[in-house]
This record gives structure tokens, sequence and C-alpha cells, in this order.
């Protein structure tokens, strides 16, 4: 990455050092032209020499081989008319067609210019010590000295440097990274855990099951190193026209050379038909939808896509974030005989003020959007894995799962209504079961128009839905935006396949929000980054929308 935004900066530096060199020399071949009649011709042209050799040998070279690669563009009819203008001693013609030869390039290599960090962040994200207990106490050590089996403690918010299972200690890891799914995990002994996984409150002791170069982080680095380097290349649109309208200008200026016999025809033609305009008005265009889409709050970081966008025929959508706003709501309350959904909710919801998962926000959301007056609870615990309890209103209440009221109350778990599809919390008043609560990720107010328009207003035929997520959830959210291609528990090693298949067969763009989305965005022919997820999928898409919405993927 380092090394291809160094060739960028590069790039920009000799195309622009070039335009800069033809245009002074110009200016001063001029000014000895025609201040100072007597001065010999060789001193009038030094500048324009200069700017030939200096600035038009290399443009030269470069074009030397797109011809033995077999690219020919619009800008190989520009070089002919150099060498031409050389030939025949025509030096200013041939100092004027450098400077839009190499302007022309200059402007677009600075729009395609971006010092994209997207590995740099991913790679910030792992540190680079780990602690690791032995029998002498706690040394730290490079992440690169740890081997399978070492123990490793991992304090409270930091991040985990390694694949293995927790030994010691109760706590929760949140692993949305990898998973796209914004909750977090619970963390027990005999959990797995994975490298780049942000430990939660509780310190936890784990077993180093990987090196961490084996590690699941590590393979999704080199999977977002090589699909940055595998990204498809489509042909700019000068190129496109450039090999239909040379051959033609070659053909007029052979013919007017023979008619007249005069070589200086042969390059008045040239001259004229090089299409300047066109390797001018391209960069410049670019700058402009540039500048219009950032008014608009849409961040363009290769320009090229703009020109690969009208082709692609298929869409791949992430769900989590992307088609959905990744936060979970309450959209079923079952109730247990003699209670009442106001009375529960003010419970549980009291209880879940002071909690930070994502399915007690959403709890808080319910009751305030009722009108329910909080209380203050006494005697709160949140062991880690138990759920959560306290003491309000003189009522004991407990929040927890199914499985793990399955594994303490079978009795009170065979009342519970049948399992569905979706996050589920369970609530306890006094130790009774007083209510289950089912939550979903809504998908956005815009997603199913989105869906719907994208055939009749761009052309999209395919539109994939593909997630790290339960498939019930995957399916469900489907069927509300009207999508019928689904892939569910998908890894970002899956989610690369899957774009891959779809480039064979057509241009494919991918939208999404997530770390564990950067790879497939990487590799799409044109990635969509949602401005609300992470660094690295902004970094890694062409594209960025800041708004957070699919209305400024829709315009």
């Amino acid at each position: 990455m380092r090394s291809h935004d160094r060739w960028h900066r590069i790039l920009i530096g000799e195309k622009g050092a070039a335009a800069a060199l033809a245009l002074v020399a110009i200016a001063i071949h001029l000014v000895l032209r025609f201040a100072w009649d007597d001065l010999p011709a060789a001193r009038v042209n030094l500048p324009l020499w200069i700017a030939l050799f200096l600035g038009g040998l290399p443009l030269l070279i470069e074009l030397g081989w797109h011809v033995v690669k077999r690219e020919f563009g619009a800008d190989l009819l520009a070089g002919i008319s150099i060498v031409t203008a050389v030939i025949l001693g025509e030096w200013l013609a041939g100092t004027l067609v450098v400077l839009m030869l190499s302007g022309g390039s200059a402007l677009e290599a600075y729009a395609v210019h971006s010092a994209s960090a997207a590995l740099e962040t991913l790679a910030n994200r792992m540190p680079t010590t780990a602690r690791r207990r032995t029998p002498d106490g706690i040394e730290e050590v490079a992440i690169d000295d740890l081997v399978v089996g070492d123990i490793i403690v991992v304090l409270p918010h930091d991040v985990c440097p390694a694949d293995g299972t927790v030994i010691e200690g109760h706590g929760s890891m949140d692993e949305s990274y990898l998973t796209g799914e914004p909750y977090v995990r619970s963390k027990t002994p005999g959990s797995g855990v994975f490298s780049g996984a942000v430990n939660g409150d509780a310190m936890l002791t784990i077993r180093a099951d990987r090196r961490p170069v084996d590690s699941r982080f590590a393979r999704i680095m080199a999977v977002m190193e090589q699909s940055q380097q595998q990204r498809p290349r489509m042909r700019r649109l000068a190129d496109r026209l450039g090999a239909i309208y040379t051959p033609i200008a070659l053909a007029v200026a052979i013919a007017a050379w023979m008619i007249s016999g005069d070589p200086v025809r042969f390059l008045a033609v040239l001259v004229v038909a090089t299409p300047c305009p066109l390797l001018i008005a391209i960069p410049v265009a670019i700058l402009g939808s540039i500048s219009l889409a950032a008014r608009r709050s849409i961040v363009i970081r290769d320009p090229m896509a703009l020109e690969r966008i009208p082709g692609c025929r298929a869409m791949i959508l992430d769900k989590t974030g992307t088609l959905t706003y990744g936060k979970p709501r309450l959209t079923a309350e079952h109730m247990a005989p003699g209670r009442t959904q106001d009375e529960v909710l003010q419970l549980a919801a009291s209880l879940e003020q002071y909690a930070k998962h994502p399915l007690g926000r959403a709890v808080l959301q319910a009751a305030r959007a009722r009108g329910l007056t909080l209380h203050e609870a006494d005697e709160i615990s949140e062991p880690p894995g138990q759920g959560m309890t306290g003491r309000i209103l003189d009522h004991d209440v407990r929040l927890t799962s199914r499985m793990r009221l399955a594994g303490e109350r079978p009795d009170a778990a065979a009342l519970l209504p049948e399992a569905r599809s979706g996050l589920e919390c369970v609530v306890l008043v006094d130790g009774e079961y007083a209510a289950l609560y089912q939550f979903r990720d809504a998908p956005r107010d815009e997603s199913r128009s989105f869906v719907g328009h994208l055939a009749p207003r761009h052309g999209i035929r395919e539109v994939l839905l593909v997630s790290g997520d339960r498939e019930s959830e995957v399916r469900y959210l489907a069927e509300q935006v009207g999508i019928d291609r689904v892939y569910a528990e998908q890894s970002p090693e899956q989610k690369v396949e899957i774009v891959r298949e779809q480039n064979a067969l057509g241009p494919t763009i991918f939208v999404g929000d997530g770390i564990n989305d950067a790879p497939a965005l990487a590799i799409a022919n044109v990635g969509f980054a949602i401005g609300t997820g992470t660094d690295v999928a902004i970094e890694s898409a062409d594209i960025t929308l800041m708004r957070g919405s699919l209305h400024g993927l829709a315009d």
C-alpha cells in the first residue's frame, strides 16, 4: 500500500513538473523570439529543446511501454505528434503537445491519487505487544514472539492479541469487526476468542491456539491486501475512445501527406487531431464531479469509479449498518398471564438504563416512546454471561437469556413461547417469568424503495444480500426489502469469493460498512461504504456516503 501511494505521488510530481517546464519554456521562447530579432535560432529554441528532452522524453518512454503492451489510447496520437514535431524541427508545436499531454496526465493522476490507509488502519487495530503469564509472573512480549499454548492476560478494554480459548474469567468481547453484528459476545471458560476483538470490562486469561501469523485477523489482513492488488481494472473512457479515434486520425494525416507531398501537413493534421480537449476535459470533469459530490456529502476516493458505475449490472449489499440501522428494536412482547406490557416494560427499562448493550437501549427506547416513568434501581448486578439483576420498587428484577434460564430454571423456561428468529430477552420479576422480549435490527426506512429502484433506474439486474448474521435474520430482512438472493453466515473470505464470482459474470457494486466488509469493498469493481461504518471500510471503498443513508447511493 505504501509503495502504491508513493508511486502516485511520484507520478503526480513528474507529470506536474513536465507540464510546468513546458509552460515556462514556451513563455521564454516567445519572449526571446519577439523581444530580440537578432538572436540565433538555437538560443530562441533552447528552452523548447530542454522541455522536449526533460518533459517529452519520459512521456514517450511511457507511451512506448503502452505500445509494447498493445494499449492504444487517446494519448498515443499525442506521442506520435511529439516525435513528428522533433523530426521536422517544429519545436514549438511539439512542446505545446507536451504541455497538453503532461498537464492532462497530472490532473488525472491528482484526481485518482488517494493516500489510502486501509491496511495501515487495519494493522493499527492490533497491539504490538501482549501480556504473557509465566511461572515468574506476567511479562510483556512482542506479539510475534507468541507461540501456541502461551497463557495470555487480556485486560479490560484491551484488544485480544491472538486466537485462543478462555481459561479464566467471565466477560464479553466485541467481535463486530469480524461478524458484522453490532452485539458483544459473552466469554466464559471454554469460549473461543479471536484476535482483534475488543475486551469488555472484565480481565480474561486465554490460551493461544494459533500463532499470530495464522490468526483470523492475519487472514483478514492477507485477504485485504490481496483484494487491493486484484481490484478489477477497467479501461478509461479516454482510452476506449482513443482506440477508435487514433487510427482514423492517423489515416487522415497520412492521406494529407501523400496528397500534398509535404510532411508538415502530416504534422499539422496530427497536432490538430491530437485530442488535447479530451485529455484535459476528462480529468477536469472528474475533479468537478468530486467537488459536486462533496457538496452532497459523498466522498469519492477513486474517481475512476465514476466511469465504472454505468457498466455495473449487479449489486451486493451487506445487511447490518447498510440495509439496517445496526440498532435492534423491541418488536414483540410476550407476557405471562396476569402481567401487563407497561408494568413489566417499566421495570425492565428502569434496570436497563444502567446497561450499555444494544438490547438495553432498545428497551429504553420503547419505554420512553410510551412515556413510562423510570425508577431508580438498587443492588444492581451484572455477572458476565448471567444477565442483569436489580431491585426496583420492592421487586427483584432480572433480565437474562432463554438459554441461561433453561439451564437454571427448566420450569420457568417451559413457560416461554416457541423460539423464533431474532434476539430475545427474558424478564423475571420476583423470580417468576414475566415477559419475553424479541428484538430485530429494523431495515432503514428507504431500504425497500432503494432496492426497488435499482433495476428500472440504473439497470441493476441482480441484487444480492450477503451477511455474517444468522440465516433466519438475513432472510427476514431480505423479505422486508425485496431481495431474493441471500448469503448468510458469511466470513470476510467468503464475501470476497462471492464478489469474485459475481465479477466474473459482470461488473459488480458492493455496499458495506464494517471491517468485515473491507476486503469485498476493495475487490469489487465499485465499492460504496456507508459513512457511519468503520474507518477501514471507508478507506477500502471507492466512494463513501458520509450521511449514512442510501439516498445518496440512489442519486
